[in-house]
């Protein structure tokens, strides 16, 4: 595991996660980095993007990054009473 040099602030993970939620499609580290209104570090990124993948809110694969958390009540409902066949 590699030593984390900074831990990113409130401010810098929501500017990432705003990034997120407007895209519609996968999008690459590279490019969440260059739609950010200031610089960021890769690992402090990478620090953001496992947190978020963690909590269930993206998805992190080869292709890019992706958006998929819903706090929907109505989508959440739908879940609980879903069944696995």
């Amino acid at each position: 595991m590699e030593k984390i040099i900074h831990y990113p602030s409130l401010r810098t993970m929501l500017m990432v996660e705003k990034v997120l939620k407007k895209m519609d499609t996968t999008i690459s580290r590279e490019e969440i980095k260059r739609r950010l209104p200031k610089k960021l570090m890769h690992q402090t990124l990478n620090l953001i993007l496992n947190y978020l993948e963690e909590k269930g809110m993206i998805i992190d694969g080869p292709k890019g990054v992706l958006w998929i958390y819903n706090p929907s009540p109505k989508l959440k409902k739908a879940i609980e009473k879903g069944r696995e066949i």
